[in-house]
């Protein structure tokens, strides 16, 4: 069986009813024995980019040892006209993270995914210094494997001082090379545990968006390839009771 790790992120499709839109990233977690998807809150809706879906559907497998075996989940954004998700805004304005709740119950049966726990989350003290290596689990451009349903992992480095809220907002540096449909994705450090000697994967935050300079010359210069994202601490707002 693959990694755990790879069976916590989920790719996400947008619709306008039966119209498909866009591909995103997503993962889970969980908390007081609740079930959450996250993933950036502009895959729900971004009204500048016209961008309002009112469907999402994820990919589960549905077999541990036959990773070909897959079904389709959907779910509907809005219920009574009220949106479904939760977000949160902040000192530095709106958060592009969102969190929706996903009901046992309504799962397939013999879904297997994996669940972040605020256990998993890293703290903001925590040590983990600039330029570290650091994992962004997605689907960029939709790209996976497609016989066995499962994303793929870009290098990254942090590139800013974790734990310090870059220029204010509430989100830390990666410098990594990524694409459309990477928003949503989790990005992770991984962590040797001295007691047992084992690795375990930390959650950093959430991967939102590629970032530029408007002083960029479009011609003579290269992009930063730099992006934003989001401090998962984040998640214990959205989730609270």
């Amino acid at each position: 069986m693959a990694e755990r790790v790879l069976f916590a992120a989920t790719r996400i499709s947008t619709f306008d009813g039966a119209l498909p839109l866009t591909a995103a990233s997503g993962f889970f977690f969980e908390r007081d024995d609740q079930l959450y998807l996250i993933t950036s809150r502009h895959v729900l809706m971004d009204a500048p980019s016209h961008h309002f879906p009112n469907r999402i559907e994820i990919e589960l497998h549905t077999d541990a040892r036959n990773l070909t075996r897959s079904t389709g989940f959907s779910i509907l954004l809005y219920e009574n006209g009220n949106s479904v998700w939760r977000q949160a805004i902040d000192s530095g304005g709106d958060v592009d993270v969102a969190a929706i709740r996903i009901e046992r119950a309504r799962l397939p049966d013999m879904a297997v995914l994996h669940a972040f726990t605020p256990d998993d989350i890293q703290p903001l003290d925590g040590g983990v210094e600039v330029g570290a290596a650091l994992s962004i689990i997605g689907f960029p451009l939709g790209f996976h494997d497609t016989l066995h349903h499962l994303p793929v992992a870009r290098q990254a480095a942090l590139a800013s001082a974790f734990g310090i809220r870059f220029q204010g907002n509430g989100y830390f540096l990666t410098d990594a090379r990524t694409h459309r449909g990477t928003s949503g994705a989790p990005v992770l450090w991984r962590q040797t545990e001295a007691s047992r000697g084992a690795a375990a994967w930390r959650l950093l935050g959430v991967h939102a968006a590629r970032m530029d300079v408007s002083t960029r010359d479009l011609i003579q210069d290269e992009t930063l390839a730099l992006n934003c994202a989001w401090y998962a601490d984040i998640l214990m707002t959205l989730t609270a009771p």
